[in-house]
C-alpha cells in the first residue's frame, strides 16, 4: 500500500470521527432526552407502584382482619380467618415445602405455597465462569399465581397465598418413563378443590402443567367466565456480558392465527394481547427461554405482556410480566392443560416440539433464513463435537467452493480490465478535454469488444452479502457457539477482547471500551481486499467514480466499529472469507497469465460484437441524454 493510500485511510478515519462527533446529539439534546426518559421511567414506576399498592392493600386488609388489636380466642381468630378467606381459609396457613421434579436434563423445584415452579436448573449448561448447573430462574425472581374471583362480592384471591398439599415429596424420571405429582388446594366445601398436576418424561425439556377445577362452580363468582394467570419473571444474568443479553432478551408470543411475534428487545413496552386467542408466551433470554404453552388457547380478553429494563441492577437482564386468560365454564369438573418449556434456544430441539417455537431463534429475514436453516444449522449439528472455530472454517470453505465458478469469472473480468490499460489510457488521453459522454461510450464499446464486464467485481460481494446478513443474525444467538473458545477468544458467541481500556468519551459510543483482535483482523483483511480489488479496476473508473472509491474504503471502517462489540465467530468467518479469496486469486493468477488474457482479448476483438437488447436501450438512452445536453448548450 503506497503513501497516498495510507494518507487516504488516515483522512477517512478523521472524517469518520468528525462526522460522528458533529452528527451526535448536543448536550442540550442529551439533557432533554434524559429528562424525557426519566419522565417515562417515573410514569412506569408509578404505575407499577400503584399496582403493587393495590395488592399490598388487599393483603393488608386480610392481615389486619386476622390480627386484631386485642387477644382473641382461637375460635374468634378462626371466625375472622373464615370471613377473610371464606372457603379457602383452610389453606391460608401451613408450612412451605419444596418438591423436586427431575430428569436427565432439568430439575424443577415446586413450592407447596402456591404450587408454583420457583426454580429450574438446566443440568447440561452452566453460567459463565461457573461449574454448577445453570439456574434458569429462582424464587427471588419469580411470581406465578392464579387469580381467583371468589364470591359475589368479587374478592380477588391469589393462589400464591395458599398452601397446597403434594402427592409426592419428589419424583425422578429417566429414559422413556414419565411420572406426575399433584398439588391440591383444598377448600372447606367437601369435594371442592383446585389441583395442579405437573408431569415430566425422561430426556425432556417440557414440563406438563394442568389446572383442574373440581366443584369450584360452587365457590367462584357466578358472573366470572374466565380467570387470570399472572406470570412475572426477573431474568437473571447468565452470560459474560450482561449488556449483550439485554440487547436480545424479550417476550415472544404466538396467537393461534398468526406467526410468532415479539416485543422489540431494545424498548420497554406494555402490549395488550387482544388481537386473537394466544397459543403460547415465552420469556426469552439470549440462549435460553421459559415458555408457557396452552393445549388449546389462552383467552385474549385481559391478556397482556410487559417488558421493562433494570439497567441499574448489574446482574438483572430484564423484567417481564404477563397476564393470560383461562376459561372457566362453571361445570362440576373441568381442566385447563398447559406445558412449560424450560431449556435452550436450540433450533433442532425447539422445532421438534412444534408450535413454531423454533422462531424464537433469529435465523434472519425471509430468504436469508434459509441459509441458516439449510446450511449453517445442519453443519453445526453435524460437526458439533469439533472445535467451533474449525467448524466455521469448514463453513467458510464450503461457501467459497460454491461461489468459486463466479469468483473465477470475476477474476477473469478484472484481469481483462487490467491488460486493457493501454487502450483505456489512450481513450482518456483522446477525450482529456472533450465530451465525457463520448469517452464513456467509447470505453464501453471497448469493453464489449474485449468481453469485459466492468461491474463483475461486485458480483461475489453481492452473493456473499446474503450469507453475511444471515450469519449476522444467527451467530450471536447460536447456542452451539456459547462458551466455545477458539485461539484467544473464550466465547465465539460474543466479542473477544485483547485489551479493555475502559470507557472513553465519544470513542466508547463509536468503537467500545475494548479491542477485539478478530474484528481487527477482519478489518485489515477487508482493507487489503478492497485495495487489491480496486487496483484491478480500469483507471478511468477511479477518476469517474471517486465517491464509489471512498465508500469502498469507508465500509470497512463502519464494519470495524460494529464488529468490535459483535460475536467473534462472525469476525472469524469474514476474516477467513477474505483470506480464502486472496488464496484463490493467487492460484488463478498462477494458472491464467496476463499473456493468455491478452491473447483471449485479441481474439474477442476480431469477432463481431453481439449487442443485447438491454445494451441497445442503454445506448439509446445515452444518445438521447447527449442530444439534450447539446440542445441546452445551444440555448445558452
Amino acid at each position: 500500500m503506497d503513501k497516498k493510500s495510507l494518507i487516504g485511510l488516515g483522512l477517512i478515519a478523521v472524517i469518520l470521527g468528525a462526522w460522528l462527533f458533529m452528527s451526535g446529539p448536543s448536550k442540550e439534546q442529551i439533557a432533554r432526552n434524559k429528562q424525557k426518559q426519566d419522565s417515562i421511567t417515573n410514569v412506569q414506576k408509578k404505575l407499577a407502584e400503584e399496582e403493587a399498592k393495590k395488592i399490598v392493600q388487599q393483603t393488608q386488609t386480610i392481615q389486619d382482619t386476622l390480627k386484631p388489636a386485642t387477644v382473641l380466642s382461637d375460635s374468634a381468630l378462626n371466625a375472622l380467618k373464615v370471613d377473610a378467606y371464606k372457603d379457602f381459609a383452610v389453606a391460608a396457613q401451613g408450612t412451605e415445602e419444596i418438591v423436586t421434579i427431575e430428569n436427565e436434563l432439568l430439575k424443577a423445584y415446586v413450592s407447596t405455597k402456591g404450587a408454583q415452579v420457583i426454580k429450574v436448573e438446566l443440568k447440561k449448561f452452566s453460567r459463565s465462569g461457573k461449574t454448577e448447573p445453570l439456574v434458569l430462574f429462582d424464587n427471588d425472581s419469580l411470581q406465578f399465581a392464579l387469580k381467583l374471583d371468589a364470591y359475589e362480592r368479587s374478592r380477588i384471591l391469589s393462589t400464591d397465598s395458599f398452601y397446597f398439599k403434594p402427592s409426592e415429596k419428589s419424583i425422578t424420571v429417566s429414559g422413556t418413563t414419565s411420572k406426575s405429582v399433584s398439588f391440591k388446594l383444598e377448600t372447606s366445601k367437601p369435594g371442592s378443590y383446585i389441583e395442579y398436576v405437573y408431569s415430566l418424561k425422561g430426556n425432556d425439556y417440557m414440563l406438563g402443567y394442568d389446572i383442574k377445577f373440581v366443584g369450584m362452580d360452587k365457590i367462584i363468582s357466578s358472573n366470572v367466565d374466565q380467570m387470570t394467570l399472572n406470570w412475572r419473571m426477573t431474568l437473571p444474568q447468565q452470560e459474560k456480558y450482561v449488556e449483550k443479553e439485554r440487547e436480545v432478551a424479550t417476550a415472544y408470543y404466538k396467537f393461534t392465527v398468526d406467526e410468532p411475534d415479539y416485543i422489540n428487545p431494545r424498548s420497554d413496552e406494555d402490549k395488550p394481547l387482544n388481537d386473537a386467542p394466544i397459543k403460547w408466551i415465552s420469556f426469552k433470554q439470549q440462549f435460553f427461554n421459559s415458555t408457557l404453552i396452552a393445549e388449546t388457547e389462552f383467552l385474549k380478553d385481559g391478556s397482556f405482556v410487559k417488558t421493562g429494563s433494570r439497567t441499574n441492577t448489574s446482574n438483572v437482564v430484564k423484567v417481564i410480566n404477563s397476564d393470560l386468560g383461562i376459561p372457566f365454564n362453571h361445570t362440576p369438573s373441568e381442566k385447563f392443560a398447559m406445558k412449560f418449556y424450560f431449556g435452550p434456544n436450540d433450533y433442532k430441539t425447539l422445532k421438534e416440539y412444534g408450535n413454531e417455537l423454533e422462531q424464537l431463534i433469529p435465523t434472519g429475514w425471509s430468504i436469508f433464513s434459509y441459509i441458516n436453516k439449510w446450511m449453517v444449522i445442519p453443519l453445526f449439528d453435524w460437526l458439533g463435537n469439533m472445535n467451533m472455530g474449525i467448524v466455521i472454517l469448514i463453513l467458510t470453505l464450503i461457501v467459497k467452493i460454491i461461489l468459486l465458478p463466479i469468483a473465477y469469472k470475476t477474476y477473469m473480468s478484472g484481469a481483462r480490465m487490467r491488460v486493457l490499460k493501454p487502450e483505456t489510457e489512450a481513450i482518456n488521453a483522446k477525450f482529456k478535454d472533450g465530451d465525457p459522454m463520448k469517452k464513456q461510450q467509447e470505453t464501453m464499446a471497448l469493453y464489449r469488444k474485449a468481453g469485459v464486464n466492468p461491474l463483475s467485481g461486485c458480483v461475489p460481494l453481492l452473493l456473499q452479502f446474503p450469507i453475511l446478513i444471515a450469519l449476522f443474525a444467527f451467530i450471536p444467538a447460536a447456542i452451539e457457539l456459547r462458551q466455545k473458545g477458539f485461539l484467544w477468544a473464550d466465547d465465539l458467541s460474543t466479542y473477544d477482547s485483547i485489551w479493555t481500556f475502559g470507557k472513553v468519551a465519544i470513542i466508547n459510543s463509536i468503537y467500545g471500551d475494548h479491542v477485539s483482535l478478530f474484528a481487527l483482523l477482519m478489518f485489515v483483511s477487508t482493507l487489503v481486499y478492497t485495495y487489491m480489488n480496486s487496483s484491478m479496476m480500469a483507471p478511468q473508473q477511479g477518476t469517474q467514480m471517486p465517491g464509489m472509491k471512498f465508500m469502498m474504503y469507508f465500509m470497512p471502517v463502519i464494519f470495524l466499529a460494529v464488529m468490535n462489540s459483535y460475536a467473534a465467530g462472525l469476525s472469524w468467518y469474514y476474516f477467513l472469507a477474505n483470506m480464502f479469496t486472496f488464496l484463490q486469486n493467487w492460484v488463478i493468477k498462477k494458472i491464467v497469465s496476463d499473456e493468455k488474457v491478452r491473447a483471449e482479448i485479441d481474439a474477442n476483438m476480431k469477432k463481431p460484437v453481439k449487442v443485447s437488447s438491454f445494451s441497445k436501450k442503454l445506448e439509446e438512452m445515452a444518445k438521447r441524454q447527449q442530444q439534450l445536453q447539446q440542445e441546452q448548450r445551444k440555448k445558452k
